[in-house]
């Protein structure tokens, strides 16, 4: 077989190989080696490391590979044949792999709830040592693409990065809708954890970036916790709560239920359907008592303070005797959270528990009616809102500033101010 007298590696193409292999093995002590910048080779013979060569043009004889003597008995001078393999590292620092982790579940510290997330990044990485690369990596290969090294590494790299993933946000009880605030840290860290797993391979990590973290919603389950987490954030920024939402969908469906109900009769009874679904939600009593309670219960979810404990004096709406205080649970005029009666102020918010004398529901410091019971509050409009100076039951005026305290604009039951157009209170459905 012919003696190559010249051994060098162009890389071809747009895909990023770190090792290839020449494809011939028979060399000389004349053969030249030409090793490009960001390579390096490396010469096996007979099982084991000859020689390393950086870049630049080298000569394989005996005096760069000394080896050769014992190995192959090859004298000094002349032109001797010997076989080795020759691999060519590539050792430039790459940016740019691609890492995502399908899903994985965890214990949400803000939602109180397990969520299935994934996450996805990239990485930078690059060939420290060479032999190590070559034996524990690349094997027998002919030649170890990007490819090949993201699949031989995705078992270990993808077991590592979830439990480091997990790990950080529950050292740092961190929930999902917080860890967006978080990636450069989590990044910081996961580089750091998985440096020295690299550095076993011959590897070392320059870069490596968490780009996102979302709810995995390739399963039902997933897709069903991200619509609630994208509903919770709609009610947030429209100032609705949750029995709010049930409230209109009730009224929605009731609606409906009559329309299509009277609309078999005929036209007529279509719209004399609808006339009693919309009579029925503003609570005008349309079909006698029952109607107007049902249309009352569905307008005022979120008002029902539930009760819990023994016998709390206080049976069918009746008013607390005095001095009794009952165990009971209340929800904040101001946020909607839930506490209990006993607690002067909410702790979620700070606002001051204002406890209607009959129910106990937490009412609005100006409020003039109680939101759930409808009793006159004599504490309503206690302040003026003007000078914060004192205010008696009834007032029309501030007796310190003449400011106009009681206005046709605010709602009677709850106390909202209403603009001109609209003929219900929009937070709690009492009609104008």
């Amino acid at each position: 077989m012919a003696i190559i007298d010249l051994v060098r590696w162009a890389p071809q193409g747009s895909e990023t190989i770190y090792a290839w292999r020449h494809p011939e093995t028979n060399l000389s002590t004349y053969t030249q080696l030409i090793v490009q910048e960001s390579q390096e080779a490396l010469l096996f013979s007979k099982g084991q490391l000859v020689g390393k060569f950086g870049p630049g043009k080298h000569t394989l004889n005996t005096e760069n590979l000394p080896i050769l003597r014992s190995l192959f008995g090859i004298p000094f001078g002349g032109k001797n044949p010997f076989t080795a393999e020759v691999w060519f590292i590539n050792k430039i620092q790459t940016y740019s792999i691609q890492w995502e982790i399908d899903s994985m579940s965890i214990h949400d510290a803000g939602y109180n709830t397990h969520i299935p997330i994934t996450a996805r990044g990239q990485y930078g990485m690059n060939i420290i040592d060479s032999e190590r690369f070559i034996i524990k990596m690349v094997g027998t290969k002919q030649e170890f693409t990007e490819r090949d090294f993201t699949m031989q590494f995705e078992g270990e790299f993808t077991t590592k990065v979830k439990s480091i993933i997990l790990q950080y946000m529950m050292q740092n009880n961190l929930s999902f809708k917080q860890i967006s605030a978080y990636l450069s840290q989590m990044s910081d860290y996961l580089k750091e954890s998985m440096a020295p797993f690299c550095n076993e391979l011959g590897l070392n990590l320059g870069k490596f970036y968490v780009n996102t973290i979302e709810v995995d919603d390739s399963t039902p389950e997933g897709a069903r916790i991200k619509e609630a987490i994208a509903k919770q954030a709609e009610m947030s920024i429209t100032g609705r709560t949750w029995q709010q939402e049930q409230m209109f969908g009730t009224a929605n469906n009731a609606i409906d239920g009559f329309t299509n109900a009277m609309g078999n009769a005929g036209g007529t009874g279509g719209i004399l359907g609808g006339i009693l679904a919309i009579n029925m939600m503003n609570g005008m009593g349309a079909g006698g008592g029952m109607g107007a309670g049902m249309a009352q219960g569905m307008m005022q979810p979120q008002y029902n303070q539930p009760t819990f404990g023994g016998n709390n004096n206080m049976q069918g709406g009746a008013p607390v005797e005095q001095g009794i205080q009952p165990t009971k649970m209340v929800y904040c005029s101001n946020c909607s959270n839930k506490y209990p009666n006993s607690m002067r102020f909410c702790p979620k918010c700070g606002d001051p528990y204002n406890p209607c004398p009959k129910c106990g529901t937490d009412n609005d410091q100006n409020a003039r009616r109680c939101i759930s019971c409808g009793l006159q509050l004599q504490g309503g409009n206690s302040v003026c809102p003007n000078c914060n100076g004192p205010l008696p039951a009834g007032a029309s005026f501030c007796g310190n500033c003449g400011t106009r305290i009681g206005s046709t604009d605010a709602c009677a039951r709850c106390g909202n101010t209403l603009p001109p157009s609209v003929k219900f209170c929009p937070i709690c459905g009492n009609k104008r």
